[in-house]
C-alpha cells in the first residue's frame, strides 16, 4: 500500500516537472519577407530556409560534417544507379508520416513514392507557375516536358495520373528516376533539397488549392502554426515527426562539433519545441533585436555593425563580457549584377553592346565596394563558382574582377559612347541617349551600394536611374524579363559547381537566368559537364565555361561574401550550413541562461 502511494506520488511530481519544464523557443530575424510555403511556388532564400524544416527530401546533409556529408533522411539508405547514371533507385524508409491535417479526414497519411513523384510533377504543370520549372526540365525527367506540352496543347488539366518513366513508383516505398543524360552528381543536385523538392501530399494540394502556399503540410520536423506575411512565422514542433535522434559526423579537428555532439548524441529531434521567425528589413532594428536578446542568432551581421561587434575579426569586448560567441564564414555565394540581355540599351551580342557591358564593369570599383560597402565583409570574385565548389579556384583571375577605369573609358569611346549633346553624359552610338536603369531596394544598405555604384558611373560619365520596389516585386519582374539591371546574390545549394553557371544556361531563362543569356557554345558546355564525372576533362570546361562569362559579361560578378554570425550565450550548436537550410531542428536552447523579459 505504502509502495503504490510513493510511486503515485513519484509518477505525479514527475509529470508536473514535465509540464513546467519550459519549451524551447529559437527567435529568428529574416532581413527580407517570405513569399510563400508552396516548394513547388517559391524560388527565394527565404521562403525556401522555412519549407526546409517542413519538408523533407530523401537525402539531406549532416549538420557538422565538412566538407559536406550527405546522409539518407527519408530514404532507407544511399540510391542506386546505373553504369550510365541515367536511371536512379530510391527506396523509402516506412513509417514516416505526413503532419496532421483536415485534409486527411482524420486518418493518419504516411509517405509513400507517390508522393514524390507527385511533387515533382507538380513543377511540370502550367497552372502551378513554377519558377523552379526550368531547374527541374534541365534534368530532362524522360517523358515530364512531354507531359506538360500536352496540358499546354490542349489546354486540359495536367495529367498527374499518367505514368512516366522519368520518375515513377515501382512499389508503395521505391520511386525510379530516369533522365535522358548521365547525371553522376543526381542526388547532390536534386535528392537533397528538402526546400525545392520535399515530399507533398495530392490530398493537401487538391483541398486548399490556390490557398496551398498558406497552408504547407510535409513530414518535417516542424510544422507552421502562425503566419503573418512579411511580418512573423511560427513553426512548432510536428506531432507526428518520426523517432530520429541527433548524429553527426563532424571533422576531427573540430572541437566545438565533438563537445556538441558528445553532449545531444542520442537525443530525439528537433532538439527546440518552437522556431519564431521575425521579419525585419531594417538592418540597425535586427541589430538591437539581437543585442536586447530578443534574437538567439544574427545571421550575417549588417556591415555597418561588424567592426562593432568583431573589430579586426576579435570580439568585441562588451559582447564577449556577455557571452557572445561570433563565427566568420566565406560564404559558398557570389553577389552580382546582372544585365537583361534583351534590353535594348545594355542587351544584345554585338560588339558595341558587349563593350558597354565590359566598361561598366571595369568601372566599378570592387575593392572601394568591399571597404566601404561591406565593411571588408567580402573577397573579389573573379568567376560566377562559388568558393567550397567544385571548379571554384581561388588563384583564378579574370577582367570580371579587375577595376581599370581609364580601360573603361577607352571601351566606350572606341564603340562610340560619347556625349554628343555636351550635357556631361554619354549618348548611344546612335545618338540616342544612354541611361542605365537599375532594380533597387527601400533599405539603408542598398542605398549605400546604389549611391558606390552611381559614383562610379559618373566617373565614366554614364547616366544612372534607381527603380525602387520590394525585394519579392524585384524578383518577379526580373524573371519576367522587366528589369534592365539588378544586383542580387546567389548561393550554391550544393558541393557541385555547376549550379553557379545554371544563370547562364538558356533552359533557365525565366528562372535562375535572369540576365537572359543565350549563347549555344555555353549550352553545349553546360549539357557536356552535367554528363561528365569528376576529373579533369570536367575541370577544362569548367575554365571554358568561365572564359566565356566574362567575354559576353551578361553579369557582373562582385564578391564572394564573407559572412559573421553572433550567437546568443544561450543558444547552442550553430554552426552555418555550406549548402542546405535545414538546420534549425539540430539547435539547442540553454533556457536557464536566457534572461528572463
Amino acid at each position: 500500500m505504502m509502495r503504490s502511494w510513493f510511486v503515485g506520488l513519484l509518477c505525479s511530481a514527475l509529470l508536473a516537472s514535465a509540464q513546467a519544464a519550459p519549451q524551447k523557443v529559437l527567435r529568428i530575424a529574416f532581413a527580407v519577407a517570405e513569399t510563400g510555403f508552396d516548394p513547388a511556388q517559391i524560388g527565394d532564400i527565404y521562403s525556401r530556409t522555412v519549407t526546409s524544416h517542413l519538408f523533407e527530401a530523401p537525402y539531406g546533409y549532416d549538420h557538422l560534417g565538412r566538407p559536406a556529408v550527405i546522409k539518407p533522411l527519408t530514404a532507407a539508405g544511399m540510391p542506386e544507379h546505373s553504369a550510365d547514371y541515367r536511371t536512379w533507385t530510391v527506396t523509402l524508409r516506412p513509417g514516416i508520416y505526413f503532419a496532421d491535417d483536415p485534409a486527411f479526414k482524420g486518418k493518419p497519411r504516411e509517405l509513400v513514392a507517390q508522393d514524390y513523384v507527385f511533387a515533382l510533377k507538380r513543377f511540370a504543370d502550367p497552372a502551378t507557375k513554377s519558377p523552379g520549372w526550368t531547374s527541374v526540365e534541365a534534368d530532362h525527367f524522360v517523358g515530364l516536358d512531354g507531359l506538360r506540352q500536352d496540358a499546354l496543347r490542349t489546354k486540359q488539366p495536367f495529367n498527374y495520373d499518367r505514368e512516366i518513366d522519368g520518375v515513377r513508383a515501382l512499389s508503395r516505398y521505391v520511386i525510379q528516376f530516369r533522365v535522358t543524360d548521365p547525371r553522376p552528381r543526381f542526388p547532390m543536385e536534386y535528392l537533397a533539397d528538402s526546400g525545392l523538392f520535399g515530399a507533398v501530399a495530392r490530398e493537401v494540394v487538391e483541398a486548399y488549392g490556390d490557398k496551398i502556399t498558406e497552408h504547407p503540410v510535409g513530414t518535417g520536423p516542424f510544422v507552421l502554426k502562425q503566419w503573418r506575411r512579411s511580418s512573423l512565422i511560427v513553426l512548432e514542433r510536428n506531432p507526428q515527426f518520426r523517432e530520429l535522434s541527433f548524429d553527426a559526423q563532424p571533422a576531427a579537428d573540430d572541437a566545438a562539433g565533438l563537445a556538441y555532439l558528445a553532449r545531444h548524441e542520442g537525443q530525439r529531434l528537433p532538439l527546440v519545441d518552437r522556431v519564431e521567425v521575425a521579419i525585419i528589413d531594417e538592418q540597425q532594428p535586427r541589430w538591437l533585436a539581437f543585442l536586447n536578446g530578443q534574437v538567439d542568432v544574427m545571421e550575417q551581421v549588417p556591415d555597418e555593425f561588424v567592426n562593432m561587434a568583431m573589430p579586426n575579426g576579435v570580439m568585441a569586448p562588451n559582447l564577449a563580457k556577455r557571452g557572445v560567441q561570433g563565427q566568420r564564414t566565406v560564404r559558398a555565394s557570389t553577389q552580382y549584377t546582372f544585365f537583361n540581355m534583351d534590353d535594348p540599351t545594355v542587351g544584345g551580342y554585338t560588339p558595341e553592346r558587349v563593350a558597354l557591358r565590359r566598361a561598366i564593369s571595369l568601372g566599378m570599383d570592387i575593392d572601394r565596394e568591399i571597404r566601404l560597402g561591406r565593411r571588408g565583409q567580402g573577397i573579389a570574385a573573379h568567376s560566377p563558382l562559388n568558393p567550397h565548389t567544385s571548379g571554384y579556384d581561388a588563384a583564378y583571375r579574370s577582367e570580371n574582377g579587375v577595376y581599370d577605369l581609364p580601360r573603361a573609358k577607352a571601351l566606350l569611346d572606341l564603340y562610340g559612347y560619347v556625349d554628343r549633346d555636351g550635357d556631361g553624359w554619354r549618348d548611344q552610338p546612335n545618338g540616342a541617349p544612354l541611361t542605365l536603369e537599375i532594380g533597387s531596394q527601400p533599405d539603408q544598405r542598398r542605398r549605400q551600394m546604389d549611391e558606390l555604384f552611381r559614383r562610379d558611373m559618373d566617373a565614366l560619365g554614364l547616366r544612372v536611374k534607381f527603380k525602387t520596389a520590394k525585394w519579392p516585386e524585384n524578383l518577379k519582374a526580373a524573371r519576367a524579363g522587366k528589369l534592365m539591371m539588378w544586383s542580387v546574390g546567389g548561393s550554391a545549394a550544393s558541393p557541385d559547381g555547376q549550379s553557379a553557371l545554371a544563370r547562364y544556361n538558356s533552359g533557365q531563362i525565366g528562372g535562375q537566368n535572369m540576365a537572359r543569356f543565350k549563347l549555344p557554345a555555353f549550352d553545349e558546355i553546360f549539357k557536356r559537364m552535367q554528363a561528365l564525372p569528376d576529373g579533369v576533362e570536367r575541370d577544362a570546361l569548367f575554365l571554358e565555361a568561365k572564359r566565356l562569362a566574362v567575354a559576353y559579361m551578361p553579369y557582373k560578378v562582385h564578391v564572394h561574401q564573407v559572412v559573421t554570425d553572433l550567437t546568443q550565450p544561450w543558444l547552442l550548436g550553430y554552426k552555418r550550413p555550406l549548402f542546405w537550410l535545414d538546420f534549425w531542428q539540430y539547435m539547442d536552447i540553454d533556457e536557464a541562461q536566457r534572461p528572463v523579459r
